[in-house]
């Protein structure tokens, strides 16, 4: 695919201003689809999320449906056709809050405007509802000593006022991704929406007997306005961190993961059945040798499908496979698809049960499959979109004539399409062909790209295919062979297989490199074998697999072999560290949030217990890029936030210091170092701020030009370092 020279990926602030699209939802009758848009406040210091309506149909424009400074996020239909959703934009029958959290609005399918309909001191999210029934179920955090919404109110107050932010542990883990855990956990939630009434002059809320002014309820505020919240899992402690949860079609159960503690410090996810009436539980599937999530019940009630993923062990992989259980106790799972090398990423039900529609990773790829629901034995597993992109936010009309979607790759970001599920379905079971896939009319044009994309592949050392993506800029040729950056994913468990707004390698192209995007060992999408040969062995084959697809890239006429980079981020930063530990055939190496020393890494983690069980102490010993430290010679600019806590920043301080002091390239004798660390206060793992993630780009494109195109700082070519560094 060719374009045009100049693009959005020639000029920062323009691409950083480029909207982006996510999630999405369908009505009921199938006649509304609605999908949120990302774009630059007015500041341009962060992005505002407002939701659209797209036509089902492809004939009629996008509309916008909201608009707030604060945005909208989390839409859903209910069964009567209304749009719910959650913002913290202000109610216009509670006094202004600047620090107001998320409260759940309702826009009423027959026109008007949207009213809060429900709030928590915590805020609400985690909105689900029935299918054909008027529940809806929200998760809120409360703290641990609340008997319910109003008193934890009073302790936040109190805490907030008395100037406390002190947490006191009782388990593990203490904190998630970028953000700590506790005091307050999440609960889960049920309401009857037929109880609301239509805001007119009543009887008002009274005031509390306590005389202060309540702001979830304010006088003023008329009876049956706002939801009756019975709180479905009263001190649940930590069973619903990073919960999903899904009710039944008549909203008389929700079926959520639950996590389920030890032995010691190591934590899984079981399933549980809640009654939304009385809020008794029971255990649906506690599998004690796999971790259980996307629970989604059947349309008829019946039965639940979700997917498995085993807990491995430093010798043994992951494996997922998806299984049904009937919604009942003391009921026995049957898995699906434990013949199909591919592992489910999402799962949505057919509107008779008869089969479910489940995305997977697929060979750079993730299409959407279709596997049969009924029947004993194999059951079969048939693609059924056609082309290269990814599926996400499957949504399937009740006729069961299309579903929708948005699809991304690395030719285009996130798009809504409809698929024509009806003409697949038709064919012969076993002998269906792929379907192509219809594009609507969303919000957002795709942007113009800087370049051109090829499929590239080779042998790897023990002759099993290894394959990627790899960008080339426009009139890259043997007269005119591109730079090269090899770029390599985080996870591990994961893929380059679809368009990511902060890992971009358009911005590099527009620069004039061409990218390579391998899949090396570990990555998702080629088989269980393919994910095995690179279980606790991190420097052994996804290095000579990544070494092996970038000397096949640099055999072609177009690349320049003699002017090359690494660069990397996570587990991609991790081999960014084992590289430079191992060769100098780059000329420069970008490390960011990445793992350098095994034996500090796995203690210090936000999951350890996960790390415990992916590697024993001698195989991160043997995997850790720190003991090869002398052997570097490569120019590193090693980036990393403070407020990762997934790969803390002590592993890129270590790094840091161990470059200056003990690597083949150290510091000079008066401290001078061609090494650099771009440090962030206050990113996370993946450094999203609009600003920051424009900071990073001029930063890492300013290291290459220097080391890899041989651009001097005070050169008129020399893309410089953003201002606002100092």
């Amino acid at each position: 695919m060719t374009t045009d020279a100049a693009t959005p990926f020639h000029d920062l602030d323009a691409y950083v201003a480029l909207p982006r699209l996510a999630g999405l939802t369908l009505s009921p009758d199938a006649s509304r689809l609605v999908t949120a848009v990302q774009t630059l406040d007015p500041k341009r210091t962060r992005y505002v999320t407002a939701l659209w309506e797209v036509d089902p149909t492809g004939e009629a424009p996008a509309r916008r449906l909201t608009r707030s400074a604060k945005g909208e996020a989390a839409a859903v239909f209910a069964a009567n056709g209304d749009l719910l959703f959650t913002s913290a934009r202000p109610d216009a029958d509670t006094k202004p809050d600047d620090d107001a959290k998320p409260a759940l609005w309702l826009l009423p399918a027959a026109g008007g405007e949207a009213r809060v309909v429900a709030t928590a001191p915590g805020g609400l999210g985690g909105v689900t509802v029935a299918r054909d029934a008027d529940v809806v179920s929200v998760a809120s955090d409360l703290l641990p000593s609340a008997g319910g919404l109003d008193e934890d109110a009073k302790l936040r107050k109190a805490r907030k006022e008395h100037k406390v932010a002190a947490i006191l542990h009782d388990g593990y883990p203490v904190r998630y991704w970028d953000h700590d855990l506790g005091p307050d956990r999440p609960h889960r939630f049920a309401a009857d929406l037929a109880a609301l009434a239509d805001e007119v002059p009543g009887a008002l809320v009274p005031v509390p007997s306590s005389g202060e002014e309540d702001d979830d309820a304010a006088p003023g505020t008329p009876e049956g306005a706002r939801l009756d919240l019975r709180d479905l899992t009263p001190a649940p402690g930590a069973a619903l961190e990073e919960s999903d949860a899904a009710l039944s079609p008549d909203g008389r159960t929700l079926v959520t993961t639950w996590r389920v503690t030890g032995p010691g410090p190591t934590q899984r996810s079981t399933l549980v059945a809640i009654d939304t009436a009385t809020g008794e539980r029971y255990v649906l599937v506690d599998d004690k040798g796999a971790d259980l999530f996307a629970p989604t019940v059947s349309p008829d009630g019946r039965f639940v499908a979700y997917a498995r993923e085993t807990l491995t062990t430093p010798h043994r992989a992951p494996e997922v496979t998806l299984a049904v259980v009937p919604l009942a106790p003391k009921q026995s799972p049957r898995s699906l698809t434990t013949h199909w090398d591919r592992w489910p990423t999402s799962v949505t039900w057919l509107p008779d049960g008869s089969g479910l529609l489940v995305t997977a990773d697929d060979d750079g790829r993730g299409p959407v499959f279709h596997v049969a629901a009924t029947g004993g034995g194999i059951v079969p597993v048939e693609r059924v979109t056609a082309g290269d992109h990814v599926y996400t936010n499957l949504e399937v009309a009740r006729d069961g004539s299309a579903f929708y979607a948005l699809r991304s790759s690395y030719l285009a970001p996130a798009e809504p399409v409809r698929v024509d599920l009806a003409a697949f379905l038709a064919q012969d079971e076993g002998k269906r062909t792929p379907v192509e896939p219809t594009l609507l009319r969303g919000p957002v044009p795709a942007p113009s790209l800087s370049g051109t994309l090829v499929e590239v592949e080779t042998p790897a050392s023990d002759d099993v295919r290894v394959r990627g993506w790899l960008a080339l800029p426009e009139g890259a040729s043997a007269e005119n062979p591109a730079p090269l950056v090899l770029w390599v994913h985080g996870g591990p468990l994961g893929s380059w297989n679809t368009w990511s707004w902060r890992w971009n390698p358009w911005l590099l192209v527009a620069a004039g490199y061409a990218v390579l995007l391998p899949d090396p060992a570990l990555s998702t999408g080629y088989g269980q074998d393919f994910v095995q040969r690179g279980w606790g062995a991190w420097g052994d084959k996804p290095f000579t697999d990544v070494m092996a697809v970038t000397d096949a890239v640099v055999a072609r006429d177009d690349i320049d072999e003699t002017r090359t980079a690494m660069m990397g981020g996570s587990f991609g930063g991790y081999m960014a560290n084992w590289i430079a530990g191992h060769t100098d055939r780059f000329r420069a190496i970008v490390s960011h949030a990445s793992l350098w020393a095994l034996d500090q890494f796995g203690p210090t983690t936000d999951a350890s217990f996960y790390w415990q069980r992916e590697m024993s102490p001698e195989m991160a010993l043997e995997n850790s890029p720190h003991r090869f430290v002398g052997d570097i010679r490569t120019p590193m600019l090693v980036v990393h936030g403070d407020k990762d806590y997934r790969v803390p920043v002590g592993e890129g301080l270590r790094l840091w210091y161990e470059l200056l002091s003990a690597s083949g390239l150290p510091a000079d004798a008066e401290g001078k170092t061609v090494h650099r660390f771009l440090y962030f206060p206050d990113e996370n793992h993946w450094v999203l701020t609009p600003e920051h993630a424009k900071v990073w780009y001029q930063v890492v494109l300013a290291f290459l030009a220097e080391h890899v195109l041989g651009v001097a700082p005070d050169d008129d070519a020399y893309p410089g370092l953003p201002s606002v560094l100092g």
